[in-house]
């Protein structure tokens, strides 16, 4: 393995904490003895190619700074191949990180823990699920939380999680429940009237909420949760329990486990890692081992 470790940096993330948490990531990594390449790219496409580009050329390992936007997005480069994949989480959500067990705005910490976990050899295959040619870590989100997603997105104030918890308070205003058609890789369909869908690979999304709260990275299976017709009443009172992951006790609550998925309804975008990926409907599978991850 070649000494030289890639920082795939987003300058953005958590209003700048991107580009802060940079140096005292590679600061630790150089103090470990691996020589520190930073890519930052003109824009998403270009840091992409840029990060592609060091996977090609034999890089160490790729580390993304930045938030599960920026571990999306790395994810992109080296999924599918040998290169280590590490994180600096320092975004908003972190719901990767948290997952894996690593450091959350700690990036002295987090760059510490990827050196002795490269010198020591400790990396973890790990799973990940894929939609056509599009990678994602943690959740497949549709239905009400995609539709907040939508609306938050339009939003240009206020910023942060306010904007998103004021976009939650205004779709469920409106939302009503919508026809799903859910079909498993073992050819069981599923028509139901849901508030959400939720393919989990991880367990949790939006900063801690555990909506998969079985979601195992290393069995090569999602974890499904579908929350069917609640009305406005029962979702905001099943609403808080999603962050202790007790809501898949409640009777409108259904979890499926399945390698390969396809969900589908109208006017529904999907999101993968907070990411949006289209309309739906959308077929993903999860790949086993898909990626090395360097972590405790």
């Amino acid at each position: 393995m070649t000494s030289e470790i890639t920082l795939f940096v987003n300058p953005t993330a958590g209003r700048g904490r991107g580009a802060h948490a940079a140096q005292p990531a590679a600061s630790a990594l150089r103090a470990a003895g691996f020589a520190v390449r930073t890519v930052l790219g003109e824009d998403a496409a270009d840091a992409l190619a840029r990060a592609r580009a060091a996977v090609d050329e034999g890089t160490g390992a790729l580390v993304a700074v930045g938030g599960d936007g920026m571990a999306n997005l790395a994810l992109q480069a080296v999924a599918g191949t040998r290169t280590p994949f590490g994180m600096v989480a320092v975004g908003t959500g972190n719901d990767f990180a948290r997952t894996l067990g690593l450091p959350v705005r700690d990036p002295a910490a987090a760059g510490r823990l990827i050196a002795d976990a490269l010198k020591e050899g400790r990396v973890h295959d790990t799973d990940l699920g894929r939609v056509g040619d599009h990678w994602f870590a943690t959740v497949l989100a549709s239905g009400f939380d995609s539709r907040v997603n939508d609306r938050g997105n339009r939003m240009r104030w206020p910023t942060g999680r306010l904007k998103y918890d004021l976009a939650m308070l205004a779709e469920l205003a409106a939302f009503r429940p919508v026809p799903y058609r859910i079909t498993l890789d073992d050819g069981q369909v599923r028509e139901v009237e849901a508030t959400l869908v939720a393919v989990g690979n991880g367990s949790s999304y939006g900063g801690g909420m555990r909506i998969c709260p079985g979601a195992d990275l290393t069995d090569g299976l999602f974890d499904i949760t579908v929350v069917g017709d609640c009305s406005r009443t029962t979702l905001l009172r099943v609403f808080p329990s999603v962050y202790r992951g007790t809501h898949v006790d409640h009777p409108k609550v259904t979890v499926l486990r399945a390698a390969r998925v396809e969900i589908a309804a109208e006017d529904v975008t999907g999101y993968a890692d907070g990411e949006p990926l289209g309309p739906l409907p959308l077929s993903a599978r999860c790949v086993h081992g898909a990626v090395s991850v360097v972590g405790p």
